[in-house]
């Protein structure tokens, strides 16, 4: 069965995957899984690191809608957030998003002690994945998935980061070779 989407995200997805290499989104395939991975984990708090044009925000909320879940998305360039806000809302999705412009490091820095997610997905600056995982790993709760994108595409720019999620004990994960590949960890 294939996921089935409104007819107005439909057609807002087919016109993102349009500009899929202007904007770096994620294939297709990619979106599906992380709708997936939302619903069969019951994720209520998911952080996206990269927003873009909202493509990948868009398979995230939209599941998030079916769990009662949030998700936050952190945008270094506001012009990109600007367009995936706009999308959030053609969308109707923009209601349980909280978009965040600013460096990902620096907005994670800052998040309070209390901050806590139970999904992560990153996909920004490849050289900076390693800081990200280190930086958010105190935000995630145990049960926590974390998927990164572009493991196979740019596999010389995120092998630290491979690295360091391999020698964590706390995670267990498997690299998906979905288009640019995607790594999936679970912390128990």
């Amino acid at each position: 069965m294939n996921i089935i989407l409104d007819n107005t995200t439909n057609n807002v997805m087919a016109e993102l995957e349009k500009t899929q290499k202007e904007f770096w989104n994620i294939s297709r395939k990619t979106g599906i899984l992380l709708n997936m991975f939302i619903k069969m984990m019951n994720i209520q708090n998911a952080l996206e690191i990269g927003t873009s044009n909202g493509y990948s925000g868009l398979w995230l909320s939209k599941a998030l809608k079916e769990t009662g879940g949030h998700l936050t998305t952190i945008e270094f360039y506001e012009k990109r957030q600007s367009i995936a806000i706009e999308n959030f809302k053609i969308c109707g999705v923009d209601d349980i998003i909280t978009p965040i412009q600013g460096s990902a490091c620096e907005v994670i820095k800052n998040f309070a002690d209390d901050v806590k997610f139970d999904f992560v997905f990153i996909d920004a600056s490849k050289r900076e994945y390693i800081e990200y995982f280190k930086l958010i790993k105190p935000h995630m709760t145990k049960k926590s998935m974390l998927v990164a994108d572009n493991i196979i595409s740019h596999a010389e720019k995120v092998q630290d980061f491979v690295n360091e999620v391999d020698k964590d004990e706390e995670f267990q994960y498997e690299i998906v070779e979905v288009p640019a590949g995607i790594l999936v960890a679970y912390r128990g």
